[in-house]
Order: structure tokens, then C-alpha cells, then sequence
């Protein structure tokens, strides 16, 4: 599996919270990701000093640049958020202004900002002008089809000194519901001039280029597709920027699975590192050409030595059906 090199056609893993943890982070930026985004952090929480909050933005890619999401909707703790974060080594800000949840959204936070763009502008502000390390913003296209209002904020982001916005061709109320209107994501390129990722079924070299075409953007953000597939961000750029990707073979991929799997008891502990580990061990297997019931059975098993010997048995069983084909 080769690990492809700097890209001028930028490929960005997309921040999912309980999905982009640190050891899928690492492994990501490791196969060829432009740059990687943390998971969100609440900047009250991360601010008040909670662990948790603090290891989600904490240094995660080896000594390569790597930044930090905060998520908030007062600019006070933002900032003070900000300021934490750069002081702990991030190489950039991204500000939240695309999550769609629930609880994010309850609390005027996430896509709900794209309701109050003075609001969300008097966050960007209060980012910008506290740090000395690029800002960027991720938005949906608006938070519903009537007031799809990307253009009008990614436009004040640029001219409040933000250096890239990515966008999810969806609108908040959307949800993950139909297609990203990745023709619609032109129209926000049109308006700025910073750089723009298109985020949003993106889950192939295929996917890439079109989305890449139909939106003009700079570069692409890659979520959900990269969960259980970390070498998808390096296949994606590299096919983009001319070079030749080498897929995993079965035993690179089983290395990669038992690798997680000990990055994550690392980072965690071992009981709460397996439990992280388990939605991470399913996306992976899923993959492959292995029953969905043997797949459960695995994800409920705690003994570490025990999950190993089942990977590696249901890797094997993948090898061997491969080899009677």
C-alpha cells in the first residue's frame, strides 16, 4: 500500500464525532489525507479543562499539522477555546457551523448558526482575531431549501479573514437525506475567493471528480465513506493528482484492523479503547465478504487476544473464498 505525497489537489478527512477519533485520525493523515480535522469540541467544555474535550483536540498525527473544530455559540469561549488550542500545537481552527444534530443545533450551535449569520459572523470574528493560525469555517448549503444562505456566509467568513471553507452540498434540515447538491457549491465558489472543499457522497475517486467538477471547488472533504477504509483518502488524492494507488492486499488490510485496534487501547485504556474500537472493527469487516452475524458476534467480545484471533480468522476465511474463485 504506498502512502502518496503532499497534494496540490487537497483531500481532507471530514470531522465526525465518535467516528474521526484519534486513532482513525492518525491512520487517515498516515495513507495520504491532506490534512485531518478533530472531532468537534465543545469550547465551554474544552475551556473548563474537561478530559475528554481535551484529548479529542490534542496532537494526534505524529508531528503533521492537524486541526482542531471547535463548536459554540458564544465568542468568548471560542476564542479562550481557540487560544487553548493553538497553544497545544493545532496548526488551524475550524469553526462548526455544519453539524446538523440535535443537541448541537438545541443549543444554537452547529448548522443553527446559518439562522443567524450576525451571530455566526460575531463568532468567526472573535476566532480570527484571537489566534495567529489560519481559521476555517464548515457549513451546510443553509438550514433549509428556502434560505440556502452558504454563499452570503462563506463570503463574510473571507472578509473577516478565514482561510478556507468547506461546505456539505446539504441543508441542516436535510439531514444525510437525498443527494449533495454539488452544483449549488459553485455557486459559493463563485463568491469568494478563498479555497473551498466540497463535502458530501463523496465515496470514491469517481465521486471526487465529479463533485470536484460540478462545484469548481479547490479540493474535497471525505466523512463517512473513510470510516473502516483510512487508505480511502490516499486513493482519492492520489488518483487526483496523477499518481498510481496500490490497494491493500487482505493481510495489509488485517494489519491495519489489529494496528487500530492497539492504537485505540493506547489512547483509551483497553475497556474503553475496544468499545471505541467496535463501530471502527464492524465498518472494516462490513467491507468485506464476511456475514453480518459473525461480524456482531465479534464486536460483543472484550478479551483483546480474542478479537485479534477473530480477525484474523475472518481475514483468512476472505483469503481463502478469494482463492477458490
Amino acid at each position: 500500500m504506498n502512502i502518496p505525497a503532499p497534494n496540490p489537489i487537497p483531500v481532507y478527512l471530514a470531522p465526525m464525532s465518535g467516528l474521526t477519533d484519534l486513532p482513525f485520525r492518525r491512520l487517515a493523515r498516515r495513507f495520504g489525507a491532506t490534512m485531518v480535522v478533530s472531532e468537534m469540541v465543545a469550547s465551554e467544555r474544552f475551556v473548563a479543562g474537561n478530559e475528554e474535550e481535551a484529548l479529542k483536540g490534542s496532537e494526534d498525527t505524529g508531528g503533521a499539522p492537524y486541526v482542531v473544530q471547535l463548536a459554540g455559540c458564544q465568542a468568548d469561549w471560542m476564542a479562550e477555546a481557540a487560544v487553548r488550542a493553538e497553544a497545544h500545537g493545532a496548526a488551524g481552527i475550524d469553526i462548526n457551523m455544519g453539524c446538523p444534530a440535535k443537541r448541537v443545533v438545541g443549543g444554537y450551535g452547529g448548522s443553527a448558526l446559518m439562522k443567524d449569520l450576525d451571530q455566526a459572523v460575531t463568532l468567526i470574528e472573535a476566532v480570527v482575531s484571537s489566534v495567529n493560525i489560519p481559521v476555517s469555517v464548515k457549513m451546510r448549503l443553509g438550514w433549509d431549501i428556502q434560505s440556502r444562505n452558504a454563499p452570503e456566509l462563506a463570503r463574510r467568513a473571507q472578509d473577516l479573514g478565514v482561510h478556507l471553507v468547506a461546505v456539505h452540498g446539504r441543508t441542516r434540515n436535510q439531514f444525510y437525506e437525498g443527494k449533495a447538491d454539488w452544483h449549488f457549491v459553485h455557486r459559493l465558489v463563485e463568491n469568494v475567493e478563498i479555497p473551498v472543499l466540497v463535502n458530501g457522497d463523496i465515496v470514491d475517486l469517481a465521486s471526487a471528480r465529479q463533485a470536484l467538477a460540478c462545484s469548481g471547488a479547490t479540493g474535497v472533504m471525505i466523512g463517512r465513506a473513510a470510516i473502516g477504509n483510512p487508505w480511502l483518502l490516499g486513493e482519492v488524492a492520489a488518483g487526483l493528482n496523477g499518481r498510481t494507488f496500490v490497494a491493500p492486499t487482505l493481510s495489509e488490510i488485517e494489519d491495519v484492523i489489529v494496528e487500530h485496534l492497539g492504537l485505540s487501547i493506547e489512547i483509551y485504556g483497553e475497556r474503553k479503547g475496544v468499545l471505541k474500537f467496535r463501530k471502527h472493527m464492524a465498518a472494516y469487516l462490513s467491507k468485506l465478504p464476511i456475514a453480518q452475524n459473525r461480524i456482531s458476534d465479534l464486536c460483543r467480545l472484550d478479551d483483546v487476544p480474542t478479537i485479534t484471533a477473530g480477525i484474523a480468522a475472518n481475514v483468512n476465511d476472505c483469503k481463502s473464498a478469494m482463492a477458490l474463485q
